[in-house]
């Protein structure tokens, strides 16, 4: 009975805390952000133009189309469009519960997760969609949607905290607005219908439930293995290795042909790598797996060094960048472009309601931010893990070879950010067997890594 009052108290306390945050950060989803019409923006690799002959200021949310030419109104659509079909996940509440705790959402110490769900989506997006694709749907989210959504969470409060008491259920607040408009069926020659299955199927790895292969639950169990529970905050060099075992463990046909590898103190071994890669060549599989490389690093002590900027830029100028695992002091967000000095991001802070992604046509709206947001880069912690995509053992070489001679030519002191390293780092004494790593998250030198990062890392509130 003792057990069931915690419980309770837990509950009552969770849904507080997720009101708190929504009020907190809805504010930020209201706010428009402005782009300069005389800069390139930055996409994961892809680049936009606004130019006008006017000079000032454009709002990316559609509001004001009418003051530009078609042109640049076309270039600003498909900036859009491509933005708002990257996957978005953010805090949920009201999922099922997470094993070993009372808590039902992760709201308010989830955020580096989510932010690491975002970018390891991006991959599996480049692996099973492409980089050219885009949702035919995008345009669609109604962006007024967030003017209501701190009223709306207040009532949310409310009605929650008196379904508490009653020991009622709480009902559900879901938006079918969209999905009924959508009910209907889009005709669709084999292709698109092909690129719409994957992409509800890779939001389908990261739903809310214990048996979503890259969901939040999922992620909570193998971060155990390095000392972590359902409640801490995580930083981005932990998270890293936190989806390379999600990865590794996964079941998923469609996922053994990809893997992840995580650089060891800021050096990628190419022979590692490549080994990853060809990996599924015992099973008889003529094709190597496709690698999805991470890389924590900092950039900078206390605060982020400003030398590093155009090597940041250059990263996010790259097609198969998969974006940055970071944010600042206290958040963590999901980098993925630029325009000037500023880093464009999607935030996970805002908590939304839990979505059963096993459903037959669950609403998507959810997983798509409609509008991008922007920050200095001298605003940026200087902790984060960058993300790379290679599809070929060709591709990895290329890449390399191209983000080495990025790393030389941004660097101003004897050492660059990281490097790329030819052979084993078995053969440099710094890795434990593959046998040990099979039996455990971390090896006994990662771990020791891991608890440098760890007291480095942002502080979650």
């Amino acid at each position: 009975m003792e057990a069931t009052g915690t419980d309770e108290v837990e509950k009552i306390k969770s849904k507080f805390m997720s009101a708190w945050h929504n009020m907190k950060y809805s504010w930020v989803l209201k706010t428009k952000t402005y782009f300069s019409r005389n800069s390139p923006v930055f996409l994961l690799g892809k680049c936009y133009h606004f130019k006008t002959d006017e000079s000032g200021e454009l709002s990316t949310d559609g509001t004001n189309f009418d003051k530009i030419n078609t042109e640049i109104s076309g270039n600003v659509e498909e900036f859009r469009k491509d933005f708002i079909s990257r996957i978005w996940l953010t805090y949920r509440e009201e999922f099922p519960q997470i094993q070993g705790s009372a808590l039902t959402t992760d709201c308010g110490w989830g955020c580096t997760l989510r932010t690491g769900q975002m970018l390891l989506a991006q991959g599996l997006m480049l692996h099973f969609l492409g980089r050219a694709w885009v949702w035919p749907d995008a345009l669609d989210i109604d962006n007024s949607d967030s003017e209501s959504w701190t009223v709306h969470t207040v009532k949310k409060l409310t009605a929650s905290f008196e379904a508490s008491l009653t020991a009622e259920r709480e009902p559900k607040i879901l938006s079918n607005h969209h999905h009924q408009q959508q009910t209907f069926k889009r005709n669709c020659d084999g292709n698109e219908m092909r690129n719409e299955i994957y992409h509800r199927k890779i939001i389908s790895w990261f739903g809310d439930s214990p048996l979503a292969a890259f969901g939040l639950h999922q992620l909570i169990e193998y971060g155990k293995k390095s000392g972590k529970i359902a409640g801490d905050w995580y930083g981005p060099a932990v998270v890293a290795h936190i989806l390379r075992k999600a990865v590794e463990e996964a079941r998923d046909p469609e996922l053994q042909g990809v893997t992840v590898y995580v650089a060891q103190d800021c050096t990628v071994y190419s022979s590692d790598v490549i080994d990853r890669q060809c990996s599924c060549l015992d099973s008889g599989k003529a094709d190597t797996k496709a690698v999805i490389i991470l890389v924590p690093v900092r950039l900078g002590g206390e605060r982020t060094n400003m030398d590093y900027l155009e090597f940041v830029k250059g990263i996010l100028s790259l097609e198969y960048c998969v974006g940055i695992i970071g944010g600042k002091p206290k958040q963590s967000y999901y980098f993925a472009g630029f325009q000037d000095d500023s880093l464009i991001y999607m935030d996970p802070h805002y908590c939304q309601s839990f979505v059963d992604v096993s459903i037959k046509d669950f609403p998507l709206e959810s997983f798509h931010c409609p509008s991008p947001k922007k920050m200095s880069f001298k605003k940026m912690d200087p902790s984060c893990t960058i993300g790379f995509y290679c599809r070929t053992v060709q591709d990895f070489e290329k890449a390399s070879e191209e983000i080495t001679k990025m790393l030389k030519s941004s660097s101003k002191e004897k050492y660059p950010l990281f490097t790329f390293v030819k052979g084993h780092s078995r053969d440099y004494d710094f890795a434990s067997s593959p046998l040990h790593e099979e039996h455990d998250l971390f090896s006994e030198d990662e771990k020791k890594r891991l608890k440098q990062f760890s007291t480095e890392e942002f502080v979650l509130l």
